[in-house]
């Protein structure tokens, strides 16, 4: 038994270097390893069940209401809140795309169908996927930017698609849980839009930018006030641990981590994207902190072989052997996997 395989699987490959999961290659941040080892004195307790002081931390943040936030023990139990809260008899999914959509889906009995992102335009979401939204639909996940793609879709066509939604009785969930690495993320996050579209969720997480994965630390904001009420009736409580709220208050604070990180990820992501070009692999999108692309069936197994974990992203939905997914790590590590992909090929 187990879920499907995905990136980080560091338990199962021993003594790698691991280039399958896209957190923050920088490691997190010194302020909240403190924070989080000041809270371990306190695990006697049952943390804050309305985790208020990083509820209000949190809002702050992003300027906006507090009751707008809605806080669960990573994205994916997020995710899965809300598929049982609203209970969508009928889902609309860009493939590929993320896994855990789907498997929320599949576990509530949700008939899932399925918007193709081809190849030969660059697996782009085009404006036809308005004619796909009707009034048979319940809800709709699209990933900004692409997981695992890393292409973006603007902002305007976003637009369109939650107002096509609002007009067919559709809740459309915005996964912008990799939007803090994109460089004029202006011009493609639409959360500033929360007041506008009430049947808009948009999700996001700590885990990447704070590399915090191993701490489980997610969240959604909508305004809709009938969405919260039912995402609340589900939660687990105290599915925040003392730790999880310590560290995302901390996490807060870290803006010059933030801002060097993100600086240092954007320049080593341009040189990867050109040293894989130049060995012939075919890059596509890749506009976040991970890079997607196309070589040889037998790449995963070859650079595994020489310690190497990549994400192999044959069991995505839409995608088949051939295509990979490989985190923009610090510049050492970025050398080493170009220099064992020049070795395989």
């Amino acid at each position: 038994m187990g879920k499907n395989i995905h990136g980080g699987d560091i338990y199962r490959h021993k003594n790698v270097t691991d280039y399958s999961s896209n957190c923050n290659p920088f490691g997190a941040p010194e302020g909240v390893v403190q924070a989080i080892c000041r809270a371990a004195s306190e695990i006697n307790h049952y943390p804050d069940v309305n985790a208020s002081e990083l509820r209000e931390a949190l809002a702050n943040h992003l300027n906006i209401p507090e009751n707008r936030i809605f806080f669960g023990n990573g994205a994916a139990e997020v995710i899965l809140d809300i598929v049982f809260a609203l209970k969508p008899r009928r889902a609309l999914l860009t493939a590929p795309t993320f896994a855990e959509y789907g498997e929320a889906l599949e576990a509530a009995d949700c008939e899932i169908e399925y918007y193709r992102l081809y190849e030969e335009k660059g697996f782009v979401i085009s404006e036809d996927i308005l004619d796909a939204i009707d009034e048979d639909l319940d809800i709709m996940f699209i990933c900004n930017p692409n997981n695992p793609t890393g292409v973006l879709t603007e902002r305007a066509l976003i637009e369109r698609v939650a107002e096509k939604c609002r007009e067919k009785d559709v809740v459309l969930v915005v996964d912008e849980c990799f939007m803090d690495f994109i460089d004029g993320r202006e011009k493609y996050s639409v959360t500033d839009k929360l007041e506008e579209y009430d049947n808009v969720i948009i999700l996001k997480a700590f885990t990447k930018l704070y590399a915090m994965a191993g701490v489980r630390l997610g969240y959604c904001l909508c305004a809709n006030p009938e969405i919260m009420e039912a995402l609340d009736r589900v939660r687990q409580p105290w599915n925040l641990s003392n730790l999880a709220q310590a560290a995302g208050v901390a996490a807060l604070k870290e803006k010059q981590y933030v801002e060097e990180s993100l600086a240092a990820i954007e320049a080593e992501r341009i040189r990867l994207i050109k040293s894989l070009k130049s060995l012939g692999f075919t890059v596509y999108g890749s506009g976040a902190n991970y890079i997607f692309f196309k070589g040889d069936a037998d790449l995963y197994e070859k650079a595994l072989e020489r310690g190497i974990l990549i994400r192999d992203c044959s069991n995505y939905v839409g995608l088949e052997k051939g295509y990979y997914r490989i985190a923009v790590r610090l510049q050492e590590d970025n050398d080493r996997i170009i220099k064992v992909f020049d070795e395989i090929i």
